[in-house]
C-alpha cells in the first residue's frame, strides 16, 4: 500500500511549493499531462501553464512525462518549449530508467507531478524519486482512466483505514 502513497499532495501544479524542491535538491521534475497540466481534452497549454513552466525553467530540467501517445504529448512539449517521454507505461520502470541515464540525474534530484496513484505515484515511489500528487484538472477521463480512478478509490479507501492518506487532506 506504500507505493500509493504520495511524498507530497497538493491541490494543483500552481500550489507546489518549487522554491522548496530546488532547496531539497531536486533538479528535474517529470510533468504528467492528461488531467494533470492540463485536460485530456485540450490541445494547446492555456497562458497561465505557460507561465509557470518559464518562471520553472530557470531552476529545473522540466519534462513531460505522460502514457499518452507520442503525436500529443509532443504538441504540448513542443509549444512549452521542454523535453518529453510518451507512451511512458507508468507505473512501468523502463523510461525512468532511461530518463536516468541519458540526462544523468540521480532518483534523489528527480520529481515526479501527477493526479493518478496507480501510474505517477506508484511509478515514481517504485523509481525512488519524490512523488506529488495534485488533483485532476477536469473530471472527463479516458475509459482507462476511468477504471483506473476506480481502482483508485478502493487504495485510496484503504490508505485512509491506515492513516496512510486522506483525499483533499493536502501536506507538503
Amino acid at each position: 500500500m506504500e507505493k500509493y502513497v504520495p511524498d507530497i499532495y497538493q491541490k494543483s501544479i500552481y500550489t507546489i511549493n518549487y522554491e522548496k524542491l530546488k532547496q531539497n535538491g531536486i533538479k528535474c521534475i517529470l510533468f504528467d499531462l492528461d488531467n494533470t497540466i492540463a485536460p485530456a481534452s485540450s490541445s494547446v497549454p492555456t497562458k497561465k501553464l505557460q507561465e509557470l513552466i518559464e518562471s520553472l525553467k530557470p531552476d529545473f530540467k522540466l519534462i513531460i512525462f505522460s502514457n499518452a501517445m507520442p503525436k500529443r504529448v509532443k504538441k504540448f512539449s513542443d509549444q512549452l518549449g521542454i523535453d518529453f517521454y510518451a507512451f511512458s507505461l507508468k507505473p512501468s520502470q523502463k523510461n525512468f530508467k532511461r530518463l536516468f541515464k541519458e540526462h544523468k540525474f540521480t532518483e534523489c534530484e528527480v520529481a515526479i507531478i501527477g493526479d493518478q496513484i496507480q501510474t505517477d505515484i506508484a511509478g515514481g515511489n517504485i523509481a525512488g524519486i519524490k512523488t506529488i500528487l495534485v488533483n485532476p484538472v477536469s473530471t472527463k477521463d479516458s475509459v482507462f482512466t476511468k477504471l483506473n480512478r476506480f481502482l483508485e478509490g478502493k487504495k485510496i479507501k484503504k490508505m485512509s483505514k491506515k492513516n496512510l492518506f486522506f483525499k483533499g487532506k493536502y501536506y507538503e
